[in-house]
């Protein structure tokens, strides 16, 4: 996932956030060791998989593109289907893609005549993801995009056997490394489509089958990609969302897995970088004020109370986790639990911004300039209801928006969405002045500061001066002997 470099976000906080979150995300051990070839020399990334629904998964290393022996050659598109084939569409555009996480849905198994049912299912599919917290409060700050993939053949290589081969699109296919619910895909295929969109932080697959299966391709920033993560579901099976919305916690939101792997016995080395792993016990971590510290004791929506149960990052022993359960242990578990919650919120925020405006920020305005701003669409809170926003919802956001004038807020302009520097107060005193709007999320759900700092936006005009500097704020204050004025001027 790209971090965009923004001039109203303080540099320094967003690469020292999103370089923790990073480093969080790589330390846990992984479960099967990077190869960058396998033995035919084939390129080979790591993949992430759900055996039965419902239950916890497993990582392997899977081709990246896939084996001639899973699909077939592909046979040309006529022209009517090369016309359809790579259209885009804006599923839910939300904003300006600099501004906002993308996300991109490819289908795979579609004939030029099920498009229509790809985009059923894409509408679908995102809907189950973003019925879950906090998904649900923050769809304001992605877009979805969904790109056409016309295939020769519909559905995929291996439903309803292993047996089974089909022209796709993707080349997507059942028994992956001999696994029959994991759905493997081409990816130079599927970055060829991604591209295609405006832009591109995370690609979801959507594999037309009723059959359960699906994969999660993470690190594939190092591999050059412009998205660090790639989803695969399968379009018919009621459970397939939820492999996706636990991938997006790795991509997004650095979550470590939380289920562990009996043969990986004992973890023997230091404190781990993961947000939700820790060798700390919950005293510890309140003596140190460390990690998910200031969560400890709450009642949480995984379940339970936040503390350390035994058992995370793959290691059965020496390494902890906040709950009992969540969806990053399982998928029976819908759930993200407080601290997972907050670092998804803090993954939403690196790649989105919940202040934007089409008034230039690098060009001075005039004091009677209209300068309007918009808040990303979150679902609020009731006690954090912004102006403007839809108050019939409700959710985990608290946006509110503040104005300054030279570092002071004008409060009688709390949640006005547009005014005039002169409407603020600026002055025609021969002076430059500045304006800024800030955006912060308030929301109950962020307890660190540094991700509150995150969740602040800001946007900063210069005001040009008008007027003259020595003839306002002048006072007469007495006269010389000769008669002449004595003003004092008030700067």
């Amino acid at each position: 996932m790209r971090i965009r470099p923004r001039t109203h976000r303080a540099a320094g906080a967003l690469a020292g956030l999103a370089l923790a979150g990073l480093l969080a995300a790589t330390a846990a051990t992984a479960p099967a060791s990077a190869a960058p070839t396998g033995s035919g020399g084939e390129r080979r990334v790591a993949a992430e998989y759900f055996p039965d629904p419902g239950g916890s998964g497993r990582t392997v290393e899977v081709p990246a593109n896939t084996p001639v022996r899973k699909g077939k050659s592909a046979a040309p598109l006529s022209a009517a289907e090369a016309a359809v084939d790579g259209t885009v569409g804006g599923q839910a555009v939300t904003g300006p893609s600099d501004d906002r996480l993308d996300i991109v849905i490819i289908g795979d198994g579609y004939t030029a005549d099920q498009q229509g049912d790809f985009h059923a299912d894409a509408t679908a599919k995102w809907a189950d993801i973003t019925a879950l917290e906090p998904y649900r409060s923050y769809q304001g700050l992605f877009n979805v995009w969904t790109v056409d993939a016309v295939s020769n053949e519909s559905g995929i290589s291996g439903d309803p056997g292993a047996d089974t081969v089909k022209d796709t699109a993707l080349g997507s296919y059942f028994w992956c490394s001999d696994i029959e619910r994991l759905i493997c895909t081409d990816i130079d295929k599927v970055a060829a489509y991604a591209a295609k969109a405006p832009a591109a932080d995370l690609v979801v697959v959507i594999a037309n089958s009723t059959k359960y299966g699906g994969a999660g391709y993470s690190g594939l920033l190092a591999e050059g990609r412009p998205f660090n993560g790639v989803s695969t579901l399968s379009s018919d099976h009621a459970s397939s969302s939820l492999i996706a919305a636990h991938e997006i916690g790795h991509s997004v939101g650095l979550l470590d897995d939380e289920y562990t792997y009996p043969e990986y016995g004992t973890w023997t080395g230091g404190e781990p970088g993961g947000i939700n792993s820790t060798t700390y016990t919950a005293a510890q971590l309140t003596e140190k004020q460390a990690k998910w510290y200031r969560w400890l004791g709450q009642s949480d929506p995984a379940g339970g109370t936040v503390g350390t149960f035994e058992g995370s990052a793959y290691y059965p022993v020496g390494l902890n986790r906040p709950t009992e359960s969540s969806i990053m242990r399982e998928l029976n578990n819908t759930e993200f639990n407080l601290p997972g919650r907050e670092a998804m919120i803090a993954g939403f925020y690196r790649a989105g911004n919940g202040l934007s405006s089409t008034v230039d920020t690098e060009h001075t305005v005039g004091p009677g300039r209209r300068i309007a701003v918009s808040l990303a669409d979150l679902n609020t809170s009731a006690a954090g209801t912004a102006a403007g926003s839809r108050t019939h919802r409700t959710g985990l956001a608290r946006p509110e928006l503040r104005w300054y004038v030279d570092g002071v807020e004008k409060v009688s302009a709390r949640g006005r969405t547009a005014l005039t520097p002169a409407a603020l107060g600026v002055r025609a005193d021969g002076r430059g002045h500045r304006v800024t709007a800030e955006a912060v999320d308030r929301t109950d759900a962020i307890r660190d500061p540094a991700v509150r700092a995150l969740a602040t936006d800001t946007l900063t005009w210069n005001v040009r001066a008008t007027g003259h500097r020595g003839a306002v704020g002048q006072a007469m204050i007495g006269t010389t002997a000769s008669g002449v004025s004595i003003r004092k001027v008030n700067a």
